[in-house]
């Protein structure tokens, strides 16, 4: 399409990422995939190109090297077609309790924000260049409060750090025309739970969280994927530095 824009998804391999790209796809947009795994990269591509006849682009940048990401990032800023999407939806999720965090289990968690930060950096440039954009971040329900069941200190410090990031820079980038919003989703059925879950237990051991949310359900990429859509969109024009709650809920109260 001669209008379509591009669209850069960072963890868009899989989960809430690929269903963006797939509404991002449907609309016409060329999208860009950050994943590690190349495999998961190639596949993703696959399957979002069949079911949409769109076009898909990779890359593989390991986020947990920041060689590879300040290489992605320069390349980012040399490129020269309009990039007017942009999802930060990389994560890695893995309760430790406080007392037994090692410092690797820290490192895995700030070291996403980093790669974000300096690949947003990279993408807001250009979004100045062509003036204006939409940036969404995918935060969480944990920045917001603690669940002990599910302890993660250094995970919840990232994504509060997300949120502030999100706020900060709707803030400085208005100016240019950019917004920048952020999604906080509750328990949804994604492959993150890998980490602690054998994959194929992860459906069954998550609808033990079904009751936690009052809506009674938790929640799928689908349902995370049309609020980030809605705020990439035209339609959310007037609305930046909004952490939007995509929970089932869970913030407003309890069963």
């Amino acid at each position: 399409m001669a209008n379509s824009h591009i669209a850069l998804i960072v963890g868009g391999s899989s989960g809430m990422g690929k269903a963006t790209a797939k509404r991002l796809l449907k609309a016409g947009n060329t999208v860009i995939l950050v994943a590690r795994n190349e495999e998961n990269l190639a596949n993703a591509k696959q399957e979002l190109e069949k079911e949409t006849n769109g076009k898909v682009e990779t890359l593989s940048v390991d986020l947990y090297d920041f060689n590879q990401v300040q290489t992605l990032a320069h390349k980012l800023e040399q490129e020269t077609r309009h990039i007017k999407y942009l999802v930060n939806a990389a994560g890695f999720f893995k309760p430790v309790s406080f007392l037994e965090h090692s410092a690797e289990d820290y490192r895995m968690q700030m070291d996403v924000n980093k790669a974000f930060f300096f690949i947003t950096q990279a993408v807001a440039k250009n979004m100045q260049t062509h003036n204006g954009g939409s940036i969404v971040n995918i935060g969480s329900m944990w920045a917001h409060q603690a669940v002990k069941a599910t302890p993660s200190s250094a995970y919840s410090m990232q994504k509060a750090g997300l949120h502030s990031l999100t706020q900060h820079l709707a803030m400085e980038l208005a100016d240019y025309g950019i917004r920048v919003n952020a999604v906080a989703p509750a328990v949804v059925l994604t492959t993150i739970y890998k980490s602690f879950i054998e994959e194929e237990q992860i459906t069954k051991s998550l609808q033990g969280f079904n009751d936690f949310h009052p809506l009674g359900r938790i929640g799928n990429a689908n349902d995370v994927a049309d609020a980030i859509d809605f705020l990439l969109s035209d339609k959310a024009s007037w609305i930046t530095g909004t952490i939007l709650d995509v929970d089932g809920g869970v913030m407003a109260g309890r069963n």
